[in-house]
């Protein structure tokens, strides 16, 4: 029997990540204000988060949003799924640009430094019988995981190219301002780590999360995968 999966994401990425993985979703939008939920964590610990806390604190804070969220009247039955994104480069931790010229500002460092880090938070609530299931190893019935990809950019990027890229609207609302599954993928020479990861969703972690609470992998699986048409 197949184990419902809810991602708390509305991301075109992370969706097609699963698919591809034999995974159909049910997707959320979490409607967490992103900003404000690192602001205040930051007001009570007294620093800047780290990139890999800031991933963390917004993967838990998006999966537990939706966790009141009803489908055809009924609650979550299931296993329900987190997931934030930050790129990390030149000693600072960056999130969606959202507008242009800071999208372009960040491209322009980016190919000065070279080089970054991205990073993505996951966080995953046992949520089978409509309720979290807590347990001594897990009390809030929820267990995350951070994964990181080390990112180095083309040596040869040019203005115009980053002029048109900022210009296609695609780096406006995704962390790091680019995405390796979309036009940017021309400029990215070399990845080190979980490739999925860059996307914003490690599947090998995310397997090791499932698998954390007695469920197998397989069980997930809605299609067949490897099929060709």
């Amino acid at each position: 029997m197949t184990v419902a999966l809810y991602l708390a994401s509305t991301s075109p990425a992370r969706l097609a990540l699963l698919r591809a993985a034999g995974v159909e979703p049910v997707l959320i939008s979490p409607g967490v204000d992103e900003d404000a939920a690192v602001a205040r964590a930051e007001e009570e610990a007294g620093r800047r988060l780290t990139a890999s806390e800031t991933v963390s604190l917004l993967a838990r804070a998006k999966a537990e949003a939706v966790l009141d969220v009803t489908v055809d009247g009924r609650p979550l039955d299931g296993l329900v799924l987190g997931g934030d994104s930050a790129f990390e480069f030149d000693g600072e931790v960056h999130g969606k640009p959202h507008l242009p010229r800071l999208a372009l500002d960040r491209w322009r460092r980016m190919a000065e430094v070279g080089h970054g880090t991205l990073w993505s938070g996951h966080w995953l609530i046992d949520h089978r019988g409509g309720a979290p299931r807590a347990t001594e190893e897990h009390p809030s019935g929820g267990a995350g995981a951070v994964a990181s990809a080390d990112l180095t950019f083309a040596d040869d990027l040019d203005p115009a190219e980053l002029d048109a890229y900022v210009a296609t609207g695609e780096p406006l609302e995704v962390a790091g301002a680019f995405t390796i599954d979309g036009r940017a993928s021309a400029f990215i020479g070399h990845i080190e780590g979980t490739p999925s990861a860059v996307v914003g969703l490690s599947v090998p972690v995310l397997r090791s999360l499932v698998r954390g609470f007695g469920v197998g992998w397989q069980e997930l699986w809605t299609s067949p995968t490897g099929a060709s048409s």
